[in-house]
């Protein structure tokens, strides 16, 4: 694991500095470095997705693991970095953005995990000091779309996004991306980590979370899920009868005088579930 003086040396051999509209915020911190590797528990062969590996300080650790990594960068000179200090046959880099747009992965990166997962029949895990501005569209879209190939996230986030990510009903925090991860993944904090962590220093606290795959989902229609649920939030002071249809069949033990944010993750399944079947004749 690289050391901040590695990281910034790295880049001053290069004439490199940070870039702020990348998100670039290094994680030098090399006690919160191992508890993501403790928490991804990576064995040899397995599929390792790594969202802005920046100058390489996880991307080493994971390769050291003997596990196959696919790379994610969008700045061309840390990609040409790391295609100058990453030489192992077990590591794939693009030079690309994430996503294609902010519900939709970038069609290479699909490719990609689409070839080395055998169609997405076998799993891969999402490691990765995500930047702070792609953390929430990219994790909302890894679960609509491939949450049957995903089967853990260790991810470093702003500590807000994190909030929200485990947050509960009846809590400001809790909201569409809270009840989408939560229906598909177990989700823990398994630290924070303040601004001294990183080089140059984030004005804001951040925290690693965990996400494992439910052995059984709460939902088998993610994609329609987060439609509903997008359309009920943006509403979230309303009352369910003002936002739904007059006809809509409330099942006895939701209150359609009750907001959305106030009805646990399971009931917005169940509305979920009753919106999309096709109305009776």
């Amino acid at each position: 694991m690289q050391t901040l003086s590695q990281i910034k040396s790295l880049l001053t051999e290069r004439n490199l500095r940070p870039r702020h509209r990348f998100g670039q915020n290094f994680l030098h911190d090399q006690n919160k470095l191992r508890q993501i590797l403790q928490a991804a528990q990576i064995q040899p062969n397995d599929l390792v997705l790594e969202v802005g590996p920046g100058t390489g300080t996880l991307t080493h650790a994971i390769l050291d693991q003997n596990a196959r990594l696919i790379a994610v960068e969008i700045d061309c000179d840390l990609t040409q970095l790391l295609s100058e200090t990453v030489t192992s046959p077990l590591f794939t880099l693009l030079n690309e953005d994430a996503l294609a747009s902010k519900h939709a992965l970038n069609p290479t990166l699909i490719q990609t995990l689409q070839t080395q997962t055998q169609n997405f029949t076998t799993p891969f895990k999402l490691i990765a000091n995500l930047p702070y501005n792609i953390a929430s569209p990219l994790l909302a879209t890894l679960a609509t779309d491939f949450s049957h190939a995903m089967e853990l996230a260790i991810i470093m986030v702003q500590k807000e996004v994190a909030d929200r990510f485990i947050a509960d009903h009846n809590s400001k925090d809790y909201g569409p991306i809270t009840i989408l991860l939560q229906s598909l993944y177990h989700i823990t904090r398994i630290t924070n980590l303040s601004p001294s962590c990183f080089w140059p220093q984030p004005k804001i606290a951040s925290s690693v979370v965990q996400l494992t795959r439910l052995p059984a989902p709460l939902t088998t229609k993610p994609k329609q899920l987060a439609a509903f649920l997008q359309t009920l939030f943006t509403k979230r002071r309303k009352q369910l009868a003002s936002i739904l249809p007059k006809s809509f069949p409330f099942p006895t033990d939701i209150d359609p005088k009750a907001r959305p944010e106030q009805l646990s993750v399971q009931q917005l399944i169940t509305l979920a579930d009753i919106a999309d079947q096709p109305p009776k004749d």
